[in-house]
Order: structure tokens, then C-alpha cells, then sequence
């Protein structure tokens, strides 16, 4: 039975006080129907240059709806999945996006990987006063009362990696990343946080998404003789850059730190002698020993299968913008926009995968664990933990609760 048709029945009891239209909201009935879902919307790459990010975190938002629904729903109401796989498109993420609020009412929308989808979709839920939630690790700076974002920012993971190779490695530097604002922006943070520490970058290459043959790029490295290599690739067509490296005898020559490696299947898939020994920082690994850690793990593997061995912080972090949600919902005791707005910014926390996710009510970002680490044999060896990160990037810039209608997304100046 649709809403419209219980609005009309409510609308003759009553007497045709009011339209149908007016009264066609959720409610349970005296006949027992159960109440109308709630709606989740989701836009995530299942297929194309970041599908392999994507697969994983579509995986994860349905084992999350459903480990909600198996708890008893939200308010007494079960969650509807919406998912549209976007396939790495920024049209269709624009499509789907008006397409889930206009023809599909969602009451939320989770979803994004690249920067550039969050931008190519953020205008539309803002006009439409759409909540959205972005967990993905991200170059930081977001500011915009209607967005979380949840996954790590520079601040919170890239400074580690920057601190760790000064430390261990020398003070010069070479970057690499993808020709986008993700990479772009986080370019910029590496070389800050190299200069802060008394550090010098040789030289910045960007590569477009779709580039696969690295050889010039690993010549002009040689010559430049770093220290070391920073990376900001991102997607399955620049994890070919990694075999590459690793093919010329670069590895035991130049070592590397990466903000995105390992988030895909990096592990599962390529020799350990290409993966051993890239340092990155992430807000969660699936080696992770605790008992949150541990249940996340078991409960994907319950549901997708025993290979799922290759979860990441995009992962938890999908999880955890959900759960963060739900929460923020349960307090508003409503699904409406800027209750559910006013309910997560009073600091809300839970305990997920990662250990203990609150949100800030200034940035509306996450203050959460960050940690070191660098594959081993096909393991994550957790190298270091750095509890209760602020993300110190965009709180410098954003506070929404003095001033609630700041939107744009800050960059550094370098």
C-alpha cells in the first residue's frame, strides 16, 4: 500500500479537514501495516577506474543497513537501501543524485569516493537541502552545514607519513598523485608538512586517471635522486605504477609512503615484493586487533564470503558514517534534515572498527584514531597508533556553529 492511498483513507476519517497530498506521510495504521522505511540513498563506483574501491564499500553499506534492520530499524521503521552504481562517472553521479532525491525521497544519501564526485553531487543535495554523508579518506577542507564527512584527513594521516620518512629517510622528497583536487590538494599538504619539518620537495608529478605506463615518470624520479617518494595515486589504472616500481628495481633504492595505497586489494592481488614495506597511515587497517575491529571483520566475511580479506579504511569508515547517522537519528527521533543536523552536532560518538569516531560539531569532520603501518607478507604490521586525531586542516578554517551557512571547501596555501 502506497503513502498516497493511506493519506486518502486517513483524510476521509478525518472528516476532508485537508488534502490527501497533506496527510501522506509514514505512520503505522490501526490495522497493524508496518510504517513507511526510512530511506537510504547510496551512490558508490561498483565498476570503472575506482570500482575497486567501490565494490567493498557498496558491500559494506549493505552489511551495515542490514545489521541496523536486524536490530529493529530506526524509529521503529526498517531502512530501505537505494544503491546506483555510478561506475566512475561524474554524469551519472549528477543523474543519480537528482534522481534519488526527486524520484526516490531519500531521507539521506551516503555515498562518494573521489573529490570529484563529492563536488559534482554537493551542489544538487545543498539546493535541495539533502543530508549527505562523505566517508571517504579525503584531502580535508570540506565546510558545508548539510555534509559530514567522516573518513581521515591530512591532518589525521598524511603528516604521520611526512614525519615518518624525514625521520627514517632523509629531507628530500618527490611526489606523485592524481591529476584531480584530491591529489592536487593532498600534493600541497605533503609539501607542507615536508617543509614544517625542515624537509624540501624535489619535484610534483600528476597523472589524469587514466594513465597506466609510468616509465617516464620512474626515469625522472631516477634522475632526481630522492630521499624518498610520496604518492597520491589513486584507482586501479595507477596501481599499475606500484608493479612498475617495483619491476625497475626501485624499490630497494627509493623507499615510498602513500596516502591511498592498500585502500583496494592491493594486498590480495599483487607480489609481496611489490607491497612489502610502503608506509601509509590510515584511520583503520583490518588487522587491527580489538573486539570492534574484530566483529566488523567477521561480519563481512559472514556475509560476502572468508576472501574478504582486503576491508580499509574506506570500509570502516562507510560503516562508521552510517552508524554515526543512525545515531544522530535515534536522538532527533526524526529522520528530518536539520534535526538530524542538530542531533550530530552535539558531539556524538560511537565505538566502531576503529576505535572510538566523534564528531566534531565545528567541522562537522571525525576526531578519530590514525595509524602507521606498512604490509608484511600480505599483513598489515601495525608500525604506530596516534589515539583522538583532530582534523586540525579543516578546523583551522571551518567553524559552522558560528557560522552555519559557510560552503566551500578550504585549500591550503602553499
Amino acid at each position: 500500500m502506497t503513502r498516497e492511498v493511506l493519506g486518502r483513507r486517513s483524510a476521509i476519517k478525518l472528516g476532508t479537514l485537508m488534502s490527501a497530498g497533506a496527510l501522506a506521510m509514514p505512520f503505522a495504521s490501526r490495522n497493524g501495516l508496518a510504517a513507511a522505511p526510512i530511506k537510504l540513498g547510496s551512490l558508490l563506483d561498483g565498476s570503472g577506474a575506482i570500482g575497486l574501491e567501490g565494490s567493498r564499500m557498496i558491500q559494506t553499506t549493505e552489511y551495515a543497513v542490514g545489521v541496523l534492520n536486524a536490530a529493529g530499524g530506526l524509529l521503529g521503521r526498517q531502512i530501505q537501501l537505494i544503491n546506483y552504481d555510478t561506475q566512475s562517472s561524474m554524469q551519472l553521479y549528477s543523474q543519480f543524485a537528482q534522481q534519488l532525491i526527486l524520484k526516490d525521497r531519500v531521507d539521506v544519501i551516503q555515498g562518494g569516493i573521489t573529490s570529484a564526485s563529492r563536488e559534482a553531487i554537493r551542489p544538487t543535495l545543498d539546493r535541495y537541502k539533502t543530508l549527505y554523508f562523505y566517508n571517504t579518506q579525503y584531502e580535508g577542507g570540506v565546510c558545508d552545514r548539510d555534509v559530514f564527512c567522516t573518513g581521515t584527513t591530512p591532518a589525521q594521516t598524511v603528516s604521520h607519513v611526512v614525519n615518518y620518512a624525514l625521520k627514517t629517510w632523509g629531507k628530500k622528497a618527490y611526489i606523485i598523485a592524481a591529476d584531480y583536487n584530491y591529489g592536487q590538494i593532498t600534493a600541497k599538504w605533503m609539501t607542507k608538512f615536508a617543509r614544517d619539518g625542515g624537509g624540501s620537495v624535489a619535484q610534483t608529478d600528476f597523472f589524469p586517471l587514466d594513465v597506466t605506463n609510468f616509465s617516464s615518470a620512474i626515469s625522472r624520479i631516477q634522475q632526481a635522486s630522492p630521499d624518498f617518494l610520496l604518492s597520491a595515486l589513486v584507482g586501479a589504472n595507477h596501481s599499475g605504477f606500484y608493479r612498475q616500481w617495483d619491476a625497475a628495481g626501485m624499490k630497494s633504492k627509493i623507499p615510498m609512503g602513500s596516502t591511498v595505497f592498500g585502500l583496494g586489494d592491493e594486498l590480495t592481488t599483487m607480489d609481496v615484493s611489490t607491497t612489502n614495506g610502503v608506509v601509509t597511515c590510515f584511520g583503520w587497517y583490518n588487522d587491527i586487533n580489538t573486539p570492534e575491529s574484530n566483529a566488523f571483520v567477521k561480519g563481512m566475511q559472514t556475509k560476502f564470503g572468508a576472501g574478504v580479506t582486503d576491508l580499509g579504511e574506506l570500509d570502516s569508515a562507510t560503516y562508521e558514517g552510517i552508524m554515526l547517522w543512525a545515531e544522530g537519528v535515534k536522538k532527533a527521533g526524526s529522520v528530518e534534515q536539520q534535526k538530524v543536523i542538530a542531533a550530530l552536532e552535539t558531539g556524538i560518538t560511537i565505538q566502531g572498527p576503529s576505535g572510538k569516531v566523534t564528531m566534531d560539531p565545528k567541522t562537522h569532520h571525525t576526531i578519530r584514531n590514525a595509524y602507521l603501518a606498512q604490509p608484511k607478507d600480505r599483513r598489515w604490521d601495525i608500525m604506530a597508533t596516534y589515539p583522538d586525531q583532530y582534523p586540525a586542516d579543516t578546523g583551522g578554517a571551518c567553524d559552522l556553529i558560528k557560522k552555519p551557512t559557510t560552503n566551500k571547501q578550504f585549500v591550503p596555501s602553499i
